[in-house]
């Protein structure tokens, strides 16, 4: 049974996730306000997101580092602060370079808080015996879809106070949170033998990786492109062209919100298996879709088949990582912005060299070999009690 210490922490690893999901889509929504203020080309832009990813991948890689011998507490209590003032200080750039430098602090802490997050989660859920990480994943959509609603609402204050005023809550309750946060010792699980030399072997979770990634390449095509889907090859108004992207999110939302009592009645492998056989259903959907209307379904369904890899990628890098280091959750995180990166890179190669639907064959594919890879998800590893 969990304890009053064990439901603290979940509380606590609820509210990081939702500061992240705040943040992220605080920045997230106002790219383009950032690209009229400072004048940017589209080339200019996608150069200066990039470096988001990149570095976000340098930042996960670093707190896998750091996690294993402090823990990912102290981690997320200097890191989720880290972005909320990376936030503020992108919309308070007044020149490209120091936009940059702002971009750069929120790559990196993005992808320490990314990390760290998980290993609290894994933590929890190792903690309380059963699958509750699709929860966690779920607040995160929640806040960053609260995120996109206040930008909405907000258009036509000042830019700074739009990022600033989520970035103050953030803040607040980031000092709430961290306190509370599982210690390195509530991390680390007793009585178990420690990898040879300290290092945590990479073949145990190459599965999880290439999976992660491939879930990254999907939702970067969906998140780039599923606009320009709509609009170039389907001739929808400018009312229909978000629609698409609303079902992916939405999806995304609904089944996470079922994900964990799902997992506990299947099995992960199971769920990882029919989420990308969803997935691989509703890009196919996509490329072939002769409508709007079957279009947004299709666009639908990659969000119910892709949102529960992620989740359960972080619980089974937890079962084979039972010292509770937390080096396999940073390296499988690392494929979020590897895929993410690839994904936006391949998806709009294929469509400049050749059109838009062949652009969707390629995520389609690799939704494909996701569901042969769902056998590594299986709980090889037990943990102790």
């Amino acid at each position: 049974m969990p304890t009053p210490r064990d439901r603290q922490a979940r509380i606590a690893t609820f509210v990081a996730y939702a500061v992240q999901g705040l943040s992220f889509a605080t920045l997230l929504t106002q790219v383009a306000a950032l690209q009229h203020r400072h004048e940017l080309d589209e080339g200019t832009l996608t150069l200066l997101l990039l470096v988001v990813p990149v570095f976000a991948g340098v930042g996960s890689v670093a707190a896998g580092s750091f996690a294993a011998r402090l823990g990912s507490k102290p981690l997320l209590r200097a890191a989720q602060p880290a972005v909320a003032v990376a936030v503020v200080l992108a919309g308070l750039a007044p020149s490209v370079p120091l936009l940059l430098v702002a971009l750069l602090l929120f790559g990196l802490a993005v992808g320490a808080v990314d990390a760290g997050i998980n290993m609290q989660g894994v933590a929890v859920e190792r903690r309380y015996g059963r699958a509750v990480l699709n929860g966690f994943h779920c607040v995160w959509s929640v806040f960053s879809l609260l995120g996109a609603l206040w930008a909405s609402a907000a258009a036509g204050l000042d830019l700074t106070v739009v990022m600033s005023v989520p970035m103050v809550l953030a803040v607040a309750a980031s000092l709430y949170a961290g306190p509370r946060l599982c210690t390195v010792e509530e991390e680390k699980v007793e009585h178990t033998e420690a990898t040879a030399g300290g290092r945590f072997p990479w073949r145990p979770i190459i599965p999880l990786c290439l999976a992660m990634g491939f879930l990254y390449v999907g939702d970067a095509a969906v998140s780039n492109f599923s606009t320009v889907f709509m609009k170039d090859v389907l001739a929808a108004t400018p009312g229909v062209v978000p629609l698409a992207y609303a079902a992916y999110q939405a999806t995304t939302l609904a089944v996470r919100l079922g994900g964990d009592l799902a997992v506990r009645r299947y099995g992960p492998a199971a769920i990882v298996r029919i989420g990308g056989a969803i997935a691989t259903l509703g890009f196919l959907g996509i490329v072939l879709s002769p409508s709007q209307p079957l279009a947004i379904v299709a666009f639908g369904l990659t969000g119910v088949g892709l949102s529960v890899v992620a989740p359960q990628s972080f619980s089974a890098a937890g079962r084979l990582d039972p010292a509770g280091t937390g080096v396999a959750i940073a390296r499988v995180n690392l494929f979020n912005y590897v895929g993410f990166i690839v994904g936006a890179a391949l998806v709009g190669g294929l469509a400049d060299s050749f059109d838009m639907r062949i652009a969707f064959a390629a995520p389609f594919l690799l939704a494909g070999v996701i569901i042969v890879l769902a056998r590594g998800f299986e709980p090889a590893v037990k943990t102790p009690a």
